[in-house]
């Protein structure tokens, strides 16, 4: 969806001053080198490019750390169990990552440093908002968040966060292609079809701020090369937009505007997308949405989902509470469970048969899923530390 925001020249790459006549300055923010979504911000005057100190790395690394080796497994990370610390960016703690993806849960007690800002120049950044409220601050604006959003923010976007609250439980899914909603969703013209579940209208861009004209040296930590951090220092604030415009910019989508879509007998995963990145089903990943929805009604219906494996890809599953039938009795609130391709899993224990009282009523489940395509994830040291050890023996 096209955003315009500010005071843009109506035609690109043309002149547009200020009230005392300065000359602002256009950048380019854009993807798939050029050719895919892309932006134009006007800057009230200089460039981005201004640093005043040079480049130095970061006192802190978001590299993941690697489990040691061990048998192929399933995890369950039981995420409730992670301390509350730091900031919404150097408390990130790396779970699970591949070549492509990284999956990261972060419980921050604090805003982002006064005059520090982020950029993620490695990967384009989804978030799931478990708990806390507070505003994702960028040049495009204030995207305010709370219980049950996504934000999806792109790659080169820079951030701070602020909360509101006095904490947040927060998952982080990187991706080195950008995030939106399903191609197959969307028609010719960009709109979601009238079958599609969710609807790009109901996304909601940053609410634009005035331009922050000043000069000064402001923090700027990037991250590059897998999770190196490089402190950048420039010379003007960050936010100093006298408008943008385009289709590629931070946005929230509340996991409650996915409108399920429910059949006589269960529905396999790809029928609750919400999102996607890279190009389904060659390379990135698929988002699922599962949401409060009703069980099916077919007069044999078995509700919980049946063993499977999609050999094609390594499922993660967060689970925002425990009404989720397959996993009643193994799981808590925030319970993070990973399943690689190579093996199968389906309900716990007598799940299938208890789920049968279940059939046609309401489920009240609230669960988000990262399916990869053809990428295998890898365990970090964090997951192997604070899995459940007798996971692998659940559905004994």
């Amino acid at each position: 969806m096209i955003v315009r925001r500010g005071k843009v020249p109506r035609a690109p790459h043309t002149e547009q001053r200020g009230q005392d006549g300065a000359l602002a300055l256009e950048e380019i923010h854009g993807s798939y080198g050029f050719s895919g979504p892309w932006s134009r911000k006007l800057h009230v005057r200089g460039y981005p490019t201004e640093q005043v100190a040079a480049p130095k790395r970061a006192a802190f690394s978001l590299a993941p750390k690697a489990a040691p080796e061990a048998p192929l497994q399933p995890f369950h990370i039981p995420t409730g169990k992670l301390p509350y610390a730091g900031d919404p960016v150097r408390g990130r703690v790396a779970l699970f990552t591949g070549p492509n993806t990284t999956l990261s849960v972060v419980k921050p007690v604090r805003s982002s440093p006064a005059g520090e800002f982020f950029r993620n120049g490695d990967r384009h950044e989804l978030w799931f908002v478990q708990e806390g409220s507070g505003v994702l601050a960028s040049e495009f604006g204030d995207l305010a968040f709370r219980k049950g959003h996504y934000l999806v923010v792109p790659k080169g976007t820079t951030y701070r966060m602020e909360l509101e609250s006095p904490r947040a439980w927060l998952v982080v899914v990187e991706s080195r292609w950008p995030v939106y909603f399903p191609i197959r969703y969307l028609n010719a013209a960009g709109q979601a079809s009238l079958s599609s579940p969710v609807v790009e209208s109901m996304a909601v861009p940053p609410t634009f701020r005035p331009p922050i004209d000043k000069n000064g040296r402001y923090a700027v930590h990037v991250k590059h090369d897998g999770g190196k951090v490089t402190a950048l220092t420039l010379g003007r604030h960050p936010f100093d937009l006298a408008g943008w415009e385009g289709s590629l910019y931070p946005f929230a989508f509340d996991i409650l505007d996915h409108n399920g879509i429910a059949k006589a007998t269960h529905a396999a995963p790809p029928m609750h997308q919400t999102f996607e990145s890279g190009a389904a089903p060659h390379h990135g990943f698929a988002v699922c949405s599962f949401i409060p929805q009703p069980e099916g009604w077919h007069p044999l219906e078995v509700p919980a989902p049946y063993a499977h494996f999609n050999v094609d890809s390594d499922e993660l599953m967060f689970f925002s509470n425990t009404n989720y039938g397959a996993r009643k009795g193994v799981i808590a609130d925030g319970a993070l469970t990973y399943h690689p391709g190579a093996l199968p899993h389906g309900p716990q224990g007598a799940a299938a048969e208890r789920s049968l009282a279940d059939r046609g009523k309401m489920s009240e489940r609230l669960a988000v899923m990262v399916d990869t395509f053809f990428e295998p994830l890898t365990a970090t040291a964090a997951a192997w530390r604070f899995r459940d050890k007798g996971y692998s023996l659940s559905w004994k």
